[in-house]
């Protein structure tokens, strides 16, 4: 994820020449159907591979919240202590990346500080997150996340000053619409627990929005590796805290046998390269055309509830499932048109 929306340009400072950060272009982006070539084709290439990103890593990061929730009510592990771990994996992953690419020179970026406060906001809001899905069903924790998406929306409008007209805004409406009818909502989701997620949506949307700004001019792995620090400092404050306050879901626990360590590992290496992906795309494309995609998590997570937790979608889920792809699909397709 690479590159920008409305003009060809160079790949971000930095940013080695291959690798998974390399601008996808030709037929594999753009499709044989564009005989097309110049700065409009490089630009409907670039939406297109950013899109395609977001779709594989929205496809793969719910398979984290699942193992989450199987770790935290299976295994008696902290939903905290999973996202330390996870961080401090990621953390570790992109510093050897870095040094094996472009030496110790690579670890410092050009917006350290920025990237370290992004990983702070993902790491608290992960964290509130995973305590989230530990107690409430997964279906009814994301769809109430999904607010994200328009918030997402507004604050590109507001602080990026990115155009985002009535349809991209009606296709999120759509799309969150698809989100309730997959949830079916019940008293449960408006407890006090339920407004978790809620917070998990304004952090990652201040997360995004950061990403986007940074991002087109940071090499991602050096983004990653501080965003992995900024998180490991949030969770080991938050650990710090719930062992002096003997809050059980903050309290540093150690898995009790090699199972849920390799559980562990799977959510460090599903998080690194998801959120990877997440940051070229946004760096490839505008906040408010990806938004409406992040709808595909909750198609994802329907799927993996029902392999994992016996929970099979209803008819009208499945509608709520159709609903959020084909929202997303018409973003893309109007993208398309527009840059035609």
């Amino acid at each position: 994820m690479t590159g920008k929306q409305f003009s060809p340009k160079k790949p971000p400072n930095g940013m080695p020449s291959r690798g998974p950060a390399r601008p996808l272009t030709g037929t594999l982006a753009a499709g044989p159907t564009l005989p097309e070539s110049g700065p409009q084709a490089d630009n409907r290439a670039t939406v297109t591979s950013a899109i395609i990103l977001m779709v594989i890593a929205m496809t793969i990061v719910p398979l984290m919240d699942v193992i989450s929730k199987y770790l935290s009510t299976r295994h008696a592990i902290s939903p905290v202590t999973i996202t330390w771990a996870r961080f401090s994996g990621q953390a570790i992953l992109m510093l050897f990346f870095i040094v094996l690419r472009m030496g110790l020179s690579g670890v410092s970026g050009t917006n350290n500080l920025v990237n370290f406060v992004r990983g702070m906001l993902i790491g608290g809001a992960v964290s509130v997150f995973f305590i989230a899905i530990k107690y409430l069903p997964l279906a009814e924790a994301i769809a109430t996340f999904f607010v994200e998406p328009l918030i997402v929306l507004q604050l590109s409008a507001l602080f990026l000053g990115e155009k985002v007209g009535w349809r991209r805004n009606l296709a999120a409406l759509v799309g969150f619409g698809g989100a309730l009818l997959i949830i079916q909502p019940t008293y449960a989701i408006f407890g006090p627990t339920a407004l978790l997620p809620l917070v998990t949506a304004l952090l990652f949307s201040i997360y995004l929005i950061l990403s986007r700004v940074v991002g087109q001019k940071e090499n991602p792995y050096t983004m990653q590796f501080w965003s992995g620090l900024g998180g490991v400092a949030t969770c080991s404050a938050f650990l710090v805290a719930g062992q002096w306050a003997g809050i059980s879901d903050f309290v540093l626990t150690a898995p009790s046998s090699l199972e849920p360590f390799l559980w562990l590992i799977a959510i460090i290496i599903i998080a690194t390269f998801s959120h990877l992906l997440i940051i070229i795309a946004f760096s490839r494309a505008e906040a408010s055309i990806l938004a409406p995609f992040q709808y595909l998590e909750i198609a994802t997570i329907t799927v993996a509830g029902y392999f994992v937790f016996g929970e099979f979608p209803t008819p009208l889920r499945w509608l709520g499932i159709f609903i959020i792809i084909a929202s997303g699909l018409y973003i893309f397709l109007r993208e398309r048109r527009l840059k035609g």
